[in-house]
């Protein structure tokens, strides 16, 4: 390269004097300065990739999660070898593989900025995006630079040890990636919630019926997740309504949230219960009496639900007390809300994505209240439309967010009545004996 650059024909006798192979007689400042652009250049993509590393050797959700991280911050050591590499290849070149190790420390840079970049196929435009660019280009002109000057001759047997490394780098990578990363990924979580009527008394003046009804919600899956938010009614009607969804002809007994606290982790195998106590007057024009449950539930490999989730839920008397109140696109009739930031189940996808906000409504819906969820990244205003609830399919896909409906549980009334009049007479018999 130095005999091109001043002019020599090739294959020319040259014969050198005044030093030898540790001697450079070239441009030095132009040399300097083109070491020093590359020092930087492996400097910032090695501390990058060594926080993100090691963020995610730690803190990773998953295994192969934590793989991945241990992987970058391996590459990111490699950078920096790469970085103490340069100040010789550019300086007196005393070490013989210090090309070579230039040369791979590019390529990684390479390799990082574009992995980088195709992660953020589909999201928004940020400063990693900008950041990435910047490598890649700066990753190709450097190896444009370095392969014109051949910095891989130190080595005997370039060809066979770039692909004796290569290759079971590969089949390494894309076993790790299917065990590790796909089935997961496509393992489907199987919640299963319901009602069952349990016991029934009287108050003793013959007026109410106290029924009491089993809420349970249960992970027969291998996934954990949060419950965002939980709803169960109980109502009154006729006998003969039991294939319909919602038959309007049912009047609200009750309802309430049976999971508490909000955003409590269902670990697989784990069930939650609670059993409620409902006053029905004893004159009540019901021929049946129907239980349902509902949970909203998000993948917990996927994300991390902050523990402010819970202590973030205010009501709208206190959002009105505060001056705020709802906004325009927010749910009309809410009784309160829960909003929260979520992080991605990795620093890498934190870096190619950014930070998520959820919002959870529990909103008054006459005879049947409802729970309403929408997710959205937080620069975006979150809006939800009741007529397309899942206007963000693509989030709710990511992070497995996913709406359980429980099982219903339908009992006729008057077989309430009855036990509730069996256990108060074997009550008052009981009292009278003794």
């Amino acid at each position: 390269m130095l005999l091109r650059h001043a002019g020599s024909a090739v294959g020319r006798d040259i014969h050198w004097v005044g030093g030898d192979g540790t001697v450079w007689p070239d441009r030095v400042v132009h040399r300097r300065a083109v070491g020093g652009i590359m020092l930087i250049g492996f400097l910032l993509p090695a501390c990058l990739l060594i926080k993100i590393g090691w963020a995610d050797s730690r803190d990773a959700l998953t295994f192969g999660g934590r793989i991945a991280g241990y992987t970058i911050l391996a590459a990111g050591l490699m950078i920096l070898i790469a970085s103490a590499a340069t100040l010789d290849y550019w300086h007196k070149r005393k070490w013989r593989y210090s090309g070579v190790a230039v040369l791979v420390g590019v390529v990684i840079v390479f390799l990082g900025s574009s992995s980088l970049l195709l992660l953020q196929i589909g999201e928004h435009f940020n400063r990693w995006s900008a950041i990435a660019i910047f490598f890649l280009i700066g990753s190709v002109a450097a190896g444009i630079g370095l392969i014109r000057s051949r910095a891989w001759k130190g080595l005997r047997n370039p060809g066979r040890i770039a692909i004796g490394a290569i290759i079971p780098t590969l089949l390494a990578s894309i076993n790790l990636a299917y065990a590790q990363f796909y089935v997961p990924y496509a393992t489907t979580p199987l919640i299963m919630s319901g009602a069952q009527f349990k016991e029934t008394s009287a108050d003793g003046t013959g007026a109410v019926v106290y029924v009491t009804v089993h809420l349970y919600v249960r992970n027969d899956g291998q996934i954990p997740v949060y419950v965002l938010g939980s709803i169960y009614w109980i109502h009154g009607g006729p006998a003969n309504i039991t294939s319909e969804d919602r038959p309007p002809s049912f009047k609200k007994i009750y309802d309430g949230e049976f999971v508490t606290p909000a955003g409590r982790v269902l670990y697989p195998g784990e069930e939650i219960a609670q059993d409620a106590v409902v006053e029905i007057p004893e004159n009540a024009d019901y021929e049946a009496i129907r239980a349902q449950t509902e949970v909203y539930v998000i993948r917990k490999d996927r994300m991390i639900l902050p523990a402010g989730y819970e202590q973030s839920r205010v009501t709208v008397e206190e959002l009105t007390r505060q001056g705020k109140g709802l906004g325009p696109r927010e749910p009309e009739d809410t009784k309160y809300k829960n909003e929260s930031r979520i992080s991605n189940s990795s620093e890498i996808l934190n870096v190619t994505r950014g930070q998520q906000r959820i919002m959870v409504w529990r909103v008054s819906n006459g005879e049947w209240p409802r729970i309403d969820v929408a997710t959205s990244p937080p620069s975006d205003r979150i809006i939800f439309d009741p007529k397309f609830p899942y206007f963000n399919q693509k989030i709710i896909d990511r992070y497995g967010l996913a709406k359980v409906r429980g099982s219903t549980a339908q009992t006729p009334f008057k077989e309430l009545q009855e036990q509730a009049g069996s256990t108060d007479e074997g009550a008052g018999q009981d009292q009278s004996s003794r």
